[in-house]
């Protein structure tokens, strides 16, 4: 259970792209997350390259931007906030390319 997004970005992702490399190639897209607050910061998880990597760096030209704040993010990994609901409620914003946002639930899981 993550405490933070950087805990996160630095521990939980890595483990998943070990896990399900696989399906996650299949998206083909790079992911942007800007996670603002103290735990904050800007990731780029890049689907498109062999190996799959996740970095903290701003990406060039991301097919996908997910912009959340650090609590937000963290309930929504925790399972305490569901992606759609904290999309509706304006706690999760997406630019670039909607659809593969919500290709990211095999994240989530």
């Amino acid at each position: 259970m993550a405490e933070t997004a950087r805990q996160y970005f630095e521990t939980d992702v890595p483990a998943l792209i070990a896990n399900k490399a696989d399906n996650l190639k299949s998206i083909d897209a790079i992911y942007e997350f800007q996670i603002t607050g103290d735990n904050g910061g800007t990731w780029t998880l890049d689907l498109k390259n062999d190996p799959i990597s996740i970095a903290e760096k701003q990406g060039d030209g991301p097919d996908c931007t997910v912009i959340m704040k650090d609590e937000s993010f963290t309930k929504m990994v925790n399972g305490d906030l569901k992606p759609q609901m904290a999309f509706l409620t304006g706690k999760l914003k997406v630019t670039g390319n909607m659809g593969l946002a919500l290709k990211l639930t095999a994240l989530f899981d």
